[in-house]
């Protein structure tokens, strides 16, 4: 029965190693494959100790059970601060070894030597081999050591868990249970039952949880795995050569960009090729001169490529140059679309200048709603603001107290989504935190209105579409004054507060309390009114109050059509 749990420990733990070799990725760390390699060696000798027939036989069987017992532990320490990112010093690291190592040779010369085992003495009873062994001090030294790889291991997962954030969670989760189990099989269950040794199974466990790491591992190595999707994905080309111009390679894209790659042999030089390795080395020896002279044009047919040149590093060490050649079509196209706009008629100017002026709103509409995805809100809120803006200057030019004009209330609409602009300046621990902020939190992200208003200026800079220009920029300034004076940014008190960031208030709080919020759920429109209602006079201008009522009933129909 002991030789049949030691055959499927090893059946299993050769099993698992092969479904590794079959996952294998090069992010993989080395340790997980020396651990892999280990695991099914040390099993087997289980195996080889209960089929042994004599003291050497043992004895033999037992030097590779330690092969893993050696080494293990170290390389499972050492898999545990690859994952948790923790650097070990190369010096550190091969010292670590030639202890595991020195350790080993006292094994292997367990039979000639008492400084690892006193005595050995082979038993067979009722078909289960053991050896009766007495420890000498090599062996206790060899504890410690086994010791401190565990616990050097716990520490770097407790250490990364609550300090690291660029460590994933769920991997030291999967981390810490195998180290766990091996430790405690190790030390307190090698022989529980009728001398049967526990640890086999403990390795085929710690197997099992790291091909479960290692499913996850590659999709944290943003850096290979970002290049892998890019060669894959087969829209970049690649080209590579070393200092003296001698082809390394290069991936399908890039050959089926210039053909004459296929007739290339790599490790000669490309300037063997006529034609194509003039036209090569001219731009590298111009990359050479002036590394600021790194992109060149390259137009084959209706296509145009944008082929940019780096140096090929190795680590950090510049082995060669990198060509990256990706289709510049649609540029170039749109660039020489501008180049004629420059000699086309007025009309024709005019019209595109239109159709950009479109492009404009919708990128500054599109940098509004990649800020809000920073945000802690569901989405929309861009979106519903301006329409709620809309609403309110709507009733407001029904009996238009503020003198309001056609061209203002355009504006305002337009300005909405921009109101936000500056939480772009806010750090995401800030702006995405679920609840209260500290006073020193809020003064960090009250440094939105203003950098919101710089932001505004500097986009809209050179407009020719002036009170759009002032109107946004005010929007993004004052939409937190209150006309009691105690907003911010600047305090401003009453008519002080431009009339369009007045409005604009109205509408920023009453969208945040309809709509949900990750760290809370939508207010009903009763307690919103409320809320809105006791505001007027001290947060809101009083005068905007008659317009508020009379468009709550188009706001909650709205609301309640438009779900948030």
């Amino acid at each position: 029965m002991t030789e049949l749990f030691y055959t499927i420990m090893f059946l299993l733990s050769l099993g698992l190693t092969l479904v590794y070799t079959f996952l294998w990725h090069k992010h993989l760390d080395v340790h997980f494959t020396i651990i892999f390699i280990l695991i099914p060696i040390s099993n087997m000798g289980y195996v080889l100790f209960q089929r042994a027939d004599t003291l050497g036989e043992a004895i033999t069987a037992n030097k590779i059970v330690y092969l893993g017992g050696c080494y293990a532990p170290l390389f499972i320490m050492l898999s545990v601060f690859s994952l948790c990112h923790i650097k070990v010093n190369r010096w550190v690291r091969t010292g670590l070894t030639v202890i595991s190592s020195v350790f080993y040779l006292f094994i292997l010369t367990m039979e000639r030597t008492t400084l690892y085992y006193k005595s050995l003495e082979y038993v067979k009873e009722n078909g289960i081999v053991t050896l009766k062994k007495e420890y000498a001090f090599v062996h206790n030294f060899f504890y410690v050591f086994v010791t401190f790889c565990f616990m050097a291991g716990v520490f770097a997962m407790i250490h990364s868990y609550y300090l690291k954030k660029d460590v994933s969670r769920k991997i030291i989760y999967l981390l810490m249970i195998p180290n766990l189990v091996a430790m405690i099989t190790f030390f307190g269950g090698r022989r529980v039952i009728h001398n049967v040794e526990f640890l086999p199974a403990a390795y085929v466990f710690a197997q099992t949880f790291y091909l479960m790491i290692m499913h996850r591992v590659c999709l944290y190595d943003i850096t290979d795995t970002g290049i892998d999707s890019l060669v894959e994905k087969g829209d970049t080309g690649f080209i590579s050569f070393d200092f003296k111009y001698n082809y390394l390679g290069s991936n399908e894209t890039a050959k089926n960009i210039f053909p004459e790659l296929y007739h290339l042999t790599v490790d000669k030089p490309v300037t063997d090729h006529a034609g194509f390795g003039e036209k090569i080395t001219t731009w590298l020896k111009d990359f050479k001169a002036d590394p600021t002279k790194n992109e060149v044009h390259y137009d084959k047919g209706e296509q145009s490529y944008l082929i940019s040149i780096n140096y090929l590093f190795d680590g950090t060490t510049k082995r060669g140059y990198q060509f990256f050649l990706t289709d510049d079509t649609k540029n170039q196209q749109y660039i020489s679309l501008l180049n004629r706009f420059n000699t086309s008629l007025q009309d024709e100017v005019a019209e595109k200048t239109k159709h950009i002026v479109e492009m404009h709103d919708k990128l500054v509409l599109g940098m509004a709603t990649m800020v809000e995805s920073r945000d802690n809100s569901t989405g929309g809120h861009i979106r519903r603001t301006s329409d709620v803006v809309r609403i309110l200057v709507g009733e407001i030019k029904k009996n238009n107290v503020f003198g309001l004009t056609d061209n203002f209330c355009k504006c305002i609409i337009k300005a909405a989504p921009m109101h936000d602009l500056g939480k772009i300046a806010v750090d995401d621990a800030i702006l995405r935190k679920p609840g209260r902020f500290t006073p020193e939190e809020f003064d960090k992200m009250k440094v939105h209105a203003a950098e919101g208003a710089k932001i505004v200026h500097q986009i809209l800079e050179g407009t020719e579409d002036v009170e759009f220009h002032i109107i946004a920029e005010n929007v993004a300034h004052y939409h937190h004054e209150r006309w009691d004076g105690s907003g911010y940014p600047d305090g401003l008190k009453g008519e002080a507060i431009p009339i369009e960031a007045r409005i604009m208030a109205v509408a920023d709080v009453y969208d945040a309390l309809v709509s949900k919020r990750v760290y809370k759920e939508r207010m009903s429109f009763e307690q919103a009114n409320e809320i809105i209602m006791e505001g007027m006079g001290k947060h809101f201008d009083k005068r905007l109050e008659p317009y508020y009522v009379s468009a709550r009933p188009m706001l909650e129909k709205y609301y309640s059509e438009n779900d948030s």
